[in-house]
């Protein structure tokens, strides 16, 4: 059943408009047509005016979703017929491009309306975003509608909430065993968010012909047990790379880890096609280099898409509150209801049913670290 559309009244940022009406004629003459910085212009859209009604619009979208970019269907009535519908395969700066149901992919602005709207994210289209778009005949484009969203990879980035992938099912966490080493932090952290947006998370140790795998075994195990599907891959002794392809297609996925464990190798080996680039590791400081600077929407032969997201060695968890953390973790969640006070943190609260679990080897000593490094570090608490 299709969602229901109705007006809202959405905000926008006033300043980033600028000045609509031109005081001097002659410096804004156009003297090229062709000029592709005036493509996504439209002349009727204005947001000028005083006060903070003036900032704010109707428009037509989805009404079960507060984020005013998900979902958002700003109606052109004169050009309605030449939308098409396609998927953002990567995103450059103010440009994006767009994979069109004909197989022919297009080089898309993004309509100024969306651009100007009051929202708390970097980037108004993300990779992995269904799009209504006006495909001109160069190839080219205008993203007119971003359609409502599920599966979202975010992370905070200087304030803001950046979509490192959108419309995802499944979430490889990408880790080493070796160069670089494994950061149970990071992968705790992917996990936490793939809890919050109800993806599936599945977590692949790569580069096990560096090391025993027996020696990994009490750290995987704690992870198998809560549920979470492990895997060991290499590379370069293919192992398990068939099973790691049977379970990618037909899916949507997004590969996520640090730099250097890997991730473009593994989608070589599934995809011999590809040819992506990868990088070595620093022997002086055990860190990868960034190979892969944008998130990339590559389609598998055998049907589904997987997401290529840069390396990073860092991920600060967005719209995360402290008081939900333990109850996005399955092994602390059962006891999070029988403490004594309802907001209680699991830190130095008494009595407190988590800790006395952990006390009581219910809970891994290791994943109650794990929590409390989050909240002390990660949410400043």
């Amino acid at each position: 059943m299709a969602k229901k559309r109705s007006k809202l009244r959405a905000e926008f940022r006033k300043k980033h408009q600028g000045r609509v009406r031109q005081s001097d004629l002659t410096r804004g003459f156009r003297s090229d047509q062709n000029d592709s910085r005036i493509e996504d212009a439209v002349q009727s859209e204005r947001l000028s005016g005083k006060g903070e009604l003036t900032r704010k619009r109707t428009v037509i979208g989805n009404d079960s979703d507060p984020d005013p970019t998900a979902g958002l269907q700003v109606r052109l009535t004169d050009h309605d017929q030449q939308i098409r519908f396609g998927r953002v395969i990567s995103v450059h700066g103010l440009r994006s491009r767009v994979l069109g149901p004909d197989g022919q992919v297009h080089a898309c602005t993004v309509r100024q309306l969306l651009k100007s709207l009051s929202t708390d994210q970097r980037n108004v289209v993300a990779t992995g975003d269904l799009v209504g778009f006006r495909p001109d005949p160069g190839g080219g484009g205008v993203i007119e509608t971003v359609e409502p969203r599920h599966g979202l990879l975010s992370r905070t980035s200087r304030g803001k909430r950046h979509v490192i992938a959108a419309n995802i099912d499944y979430l490889l966490i990408v880790t080493s065993c070796g160069e670089p080493g494994i950061k149970p932090a990071l992968i705790d952290r992917y996990l936490l968010t793939a809890e919050q947006y109800g993806i599936r998370p599945l977590i692949c140790f790569n580069k096990v012909d560096l090391i025993d795998p027996a020696a990994l075994q009490p750290l995987v195990g704690v992870y198998a047990q809560l549920g979470y599907l492990t895997l060991f891959t290499s590379v370069s002794r293919m192992t398990n790379i068939n099973f790691l392809r049977a379970l990618l297609v037909g899916k949507q996925t997004a590969l996520a880890g640090q730099s250097g464990v890997g991730k473009s190798s593994l989608l070589n080996a599934i995809e011999p096609a590809l040819g992506l680039r990868v990088g070595q590791v620093s022997r002086e400081n055990e860190k990868g280099k960034h190979t892969t600077t944008n998130a990339s929407l590559i389609p598998l032969d055998g049907g589904g898409a997987v997401v290529d997201t840069p390396g990073i060695r860092q991920f600060q968890l967005w719209d995360i509150s402290a008081g939900e953390v333990a109850g996005l973790m399955p092994d602390l969640r059962p006891y999070v209801s029988q403490c004594r006070y309802p907001d209680c943190l699991h830190l130095n609260e008494e009595p407190c049913a988590v800790k006395d679990a952990v006390a009581d080897a219910k809970i891994d000593a290791r994943r109650y670290d794990a929590y409390c490094h989050l909240l002390q570090e990660e949410l400043g608490n």
